[in-house]
């Protein structure tokens, strides 16, 4: 075990500031109150990975890792558990769900470790209080990572296809159905569903577009992909595409016709932005 100083240090300038003598703003907080900051501070440090700021990234694992020994504090001072408690649970966790590290299990690439991590999981719920098998998939995380959580619960549970071709014809379903649906919904002059019609139709094309989307995040979990970093790196990429595009544009890129922009598009796309 490395020393542990500088950890046991921050620990107790926590709860010094939770002290009756410390921060009025600390001592106020509760696990709802500072519950959002968790999310946003995340956020932050996946910014910092994605974009390479190793010296951002330390200092944002630093706000992470305040989220945590703050809200354990909370709970140490209500009597709820403690910071060594969360560091025990976690450990035996690892332990627990690495057997082909610590056990006799076998696991030749990750994703043999992943599945072997879901059916442990699986072991682990059986044991507990009866609930559904989703019930732990936060329903606040992006739409796209609860998809892709979801269908891996549902997998480990057996509730799979055999092999990627039988989830390509799904999405070949799902698309027709889409493509029906919109059909039959009214729609206005530029071809977007009228809001004009809060019916059934309009509700159903909704629903069918977002089974195009469940299908496809399957599609890359059988990948072996992640469909929320895959999306959110498209998303830097257009923004790097665009930002070009605005550059090398004399003038408002909205009043320059489309196909001098997609020539432009087609430019940055070159320049491999």
């Amino acid at each position: 075990m490395q020393d542990r100083t500088g950890f046991d240090a921050f620990v107790q300038t926590i709860a010094a500031l939770r002290a009756p003598d410390g921060c009025p703003w600390d001592r106020e907080q509760t696990h709802a109150s500072i519950a959002s900051n968790m999310i946003e501070e995340a956020y932050e440090a996946v910014d910092a990975i994605e974009v390479g700021d190793v010296a951002h990234l330390r200092e944002e694992l630093g706000d992470v890792l305040l989220q945590v020994v703050l809200q354990s504090q909370i709970a140490a001072d209500q009597g709820e558990f403690t910071i060594d408690d969360v560091c025990h649970d976690i450990n035996a966790k690892m332990v627990r769900r690495h057997p082909h590290v610590f056990g006799d299990a076998a696991a030749d690439d990750a994703n043999a470790v992943l599945d072997l991590w879901d059916q442990v999981k699986m072991q682990e719920g059986a044991g507990r209080a009866r609930e559904g098998l989703l019930d732990g998939v936060p329903k606040s995380f992006p739409a796209l990572m609860q998809a892709q959580k979801i269908s891996r619960k549902a997998a480990a549970a057996g509730f799979e296809w055999e092999s990627i071709d039988d989830v390509w014809v799904k999405v070949a379903e799902e698309m027709g159905e889409l493509q029906e649906a919109y059909a039959a919904v009214p729609k206005s002059a530029n071809g977007k569903v009228s809001k004009d019609d809060q019916g059934a139709a309009v509700r159903e094309v909704e629903a069918e577009f977002g089974d195009v989307l469940f299908s496809l995040v399957n599609v890359g979990r059988k990948m072996g992909l992640d469909a929320e970093a895959a999306l959110r790196a498209t998303c830097e990429k257009f923004r790097r595409r665009w930002a070009f595009m605005e550059a090398a544009a004399e003038g408002d890129l909205a009043d320059m016709p489309q196909p001098q922009q997609e020539a432009l598009w087609q430019e940055a796309k070159s320049q491999g932005l």
